[in-house]
């Protein structure tokens, strides 16, 4: 069952911007529990690159302070990415995820993003591919 659904991703070139959303089913009824996005980039760890808290406090790994901005519309359950100037290393599978305490998740393992996803609920996950 997919609680989560991805939107929005796509091929860049350097420079460009994407937007991202991720929509929430009505049977999602998780009402403690903060939004966001991971990525795994090709042969790399799996990120948090943003995260929304259920306080409305915002967090922003930092190679993507001051690009990224995440945002959420209530009336539509959905979450937003805007990622603007992206680079060639923001390359990667993006999923949405909505998880208890988000941030303070620290997984020893991050090969993939597997370990993370036993926190919460995950959507099936957008490629973001930007080229140089």
């Amino acid at each position: 069952e997919v609680l989560l659904e991805e939107s929005g991703g796509g091929s860049v070139q350097a420079g460009g911007s994407l937007r991202l959303s991720c929509t929430a089913s009505s049977r999602f009824t998780c009402g403690d529990c903060d939004m966001g996005w991971y990525r795994l980039p090709p042969d790399s760890d799996c990120e948090l690159v943003s995260a929304i808290r259920t306080d409305g406090s915002l967090f922003y790994t930092m190679s993507v302070k001051g690009r990224f901005t995440i945002s959420k519309d209530n009336a539509k359950n959905t979450v937003y990415l805007q990622m603007n100037s992206l680079k060639p290393e923001d390359t990667a599978v993006y999923f949405c995820a909505a998880a208890r305490q988000m941030t303070s998740i620290h997984v020893a393992q991050r090969r993939n993003c597997d370990t993370y996803r036993l926190f919460g609920d995950w959507g099936q996950g957008t490629q973001v591919s930007v080229s140089s």
